[in-house]
């Protein structure tokens, strides 16, 4: 009598750098583990940012997930705490081993929300051949950037959340401390001066960049010569391999402010949640385990298209060199970047608030209007009780 197969499931975003290395571990790790069956499907990447979290968790046993949902998915009850299932010497092996803030940021409330897979956070990205040939130097500061905006050489992806998010880190950047009162989300005179900022930035864009994601944004770079360089976007490490893409990029370290300030972007990245609908808990853990281990994440994972989150891939020569040097290029800002809010209610304000953003670069109101319904939508945003959510 043939043993019984157990099947699991699990939903990630729609991307070669998504979905192959899940289903590349998966088949290895089937072949390791006879009778266990790991079946992966996929989403949009706007629905992996902002589809809520409840609507998968009935349906699938992983989800991968980004750690802005943390305390939405806690006060849910829709995955398990991953924390009380590791051992310590696991858990401190991948605090201490995961690239930038990739374990950190799903550390919530003294609960653990994923175990990181993916590491990834806005950072330019380039064609040096058209850089080239319009006689230009990778722009170190953010005039350089902007002279090339208006040469029609650069852009940025206009997406509502990836307005916001890339705000965020100018906020951070000018002073303007983000999220960090009730009654606005951040000190108004920086926080305007951000806002012009990027206007000025997008001044000379086309009109497209706001249909624009991060993906997009790469296609665009890799499948045609009109644009050299990108400002900020989220990185995808398979548009440097010459393998993937006919036009590879480079990507390098965030710009300086005027003022000599260093941008620090504010990191992406996913992570495997265990849904709380999983019967076969202790498997599933052995998967999400695998699939972050040192040995799949510097191995299967990154040569089937993965971005990931362990440093042991990201300071591997053969790897960077398969990567076409992604990894040293923007190893840097991928340490240094910086956390988003986790509190419940937090995800819908990404995109919410990028929305009066979004109109204000493109002239249909005035930075006041914009302003005021940015406040509106994070004071909508914030959780009852006391400040600051936790």
């Amino acid at each position: 009598m043939a043993a019984e197969t157990l099947t699991l499931t699990g939903i990630t975003w729609d991307h070669s750098r998504a979905l192959p290395p899940l289903v590349a571990a998966a088949q290895r790790y089937e072949e390791l583990h006879p009778g266990i069956r790991i079946r992966w499907e996929k989403r949009s990447l706007h629905e992996f940012g902002h589809m809520p979290i409840e609507q998968l968790a009935d349906r699938f046993d992983f989800v991968v997930i980004d750690h802005p949902w943390a305390a939405y998915c806690f006060a849910r009850g829709l995955v398990h705490d991953l924390k009380p299932l590791l051992t310590e010497a696991v858990y401190g092996e991948l605090a201490q081993n995961c690239i930038g803030p990739a374990f950190r940021s799903y550390e919530y409330q003294g609960n653990l929300l994923a175990l990181p897979i993916d590491a990834a956070t806005p950072v330019p990205s380039w064609r040096a051949d058209l850089l080239e040939k319009h006689v230009r130097s990778v722009p170190q500061t953010m005039s350089e950037v902007i002279a090339l905006a208006d040469k029609g050489l650069a852009i940025m992806p206009g997406f509502p959340a990836d307005l916001f998010l890339n705000w965020s880190m100018l906020l951070e950047a000018m002073g303007a401390r983000p999220f960090a009162g009730p009654d606005q989300i951040a000190d108004p005179e920086p926080a305007f001066a951000a806002m012009d900022l990027l206007k000025r930035l997008a001044q000379n864009m086309p009109a497209e960049i706001y249909g624009w994601n991060p993906i997009a944004i790469a296609e665009q770079l890799t499948r045609n010569d009109r644009f050299a360089y990108c400002a900020f976007a989220y990185s995808y490490g398979n548009y440097c391999r010459s393998h993937f893409s006919a036009k590879p990029l480079r990507y390098g370290n965030l710009v300086k402010l005027d003022d000599g300030s260093q941008l620090r972007s504010i990191v992406g990245g996913t992570g495997i949640a265990i849904t709380r609908r999983c019967a076969a808990l202790e498997t599933a853990l052995d998967f999400a385990s695998y699939c972050a281990s040192a040995e799949v994440q510097a191995g299967i994972y990154t040569y089937s298209g993965g971005q990931p989150a362990r440093r042991e891939a990201w300071i591997n020569p053969a790897l960077d060199d398969f990567n076409g040097n992604f990894f040293s290029g923007s190893m840097a800002p991928h340490e240094a970047a910086l956390l988003r809010p986790r509190y419940d209610g937090y995800v819908p304000l990404q995109e919410e608030a990028g929305v009066p953003l979004q109109d204000y670069l493109q002239g249909k109101c005035d930075r006041a209007s914009a302003w005021q319904t940015i406040n509106e939508r994070y004071r909508g945003s914030l959780p009852e009780g006391p400040f600051p959510p936790l």
